[in-house]
């Protein structure tokens, strides 16, 4: 469930803070929850694949930390990232 480098691109800089930004939490959050709705998907099919449920589940878990981390250096910057990814309705 690997992401595509070309997707990879297209995330990256979709949410980089300034040009050379790779790695920053908003990036991380933004690659993450791409990866869960994919791995969603897998899992609405294959009911029985409790190996990617866990990590599923570790990604999810992984994504709630860095949003609380987002969240206690900026609300501003929290509250547009997760309405642009339409997450936490």
């Amino acid at each position: 469930m690997a992401l595509l480098q070309q997707r990879k691109q297209e995330i990256i800089t979709d949410y980089q803070i300034h040009e050379t930004d790779t790695g920053s939490s908003d990036v991380q959050v933004a690659m993450l929850t791409d990866r869960i709705n994919k791995l969603s998907l897998h899992l609405r099919t294959n009911k029985k694949d409790h190996a990617s449920r866990t990590g599923l589940l570790k990604m999810i878990g992984q994504r709630k930390r860095l949003l609380a981390y987002i969240n206690k250096n900026s609300q501003e910057r929290y509250r547009a990232l997760i309405t642009r990814l339409g997450i936490r309705g």
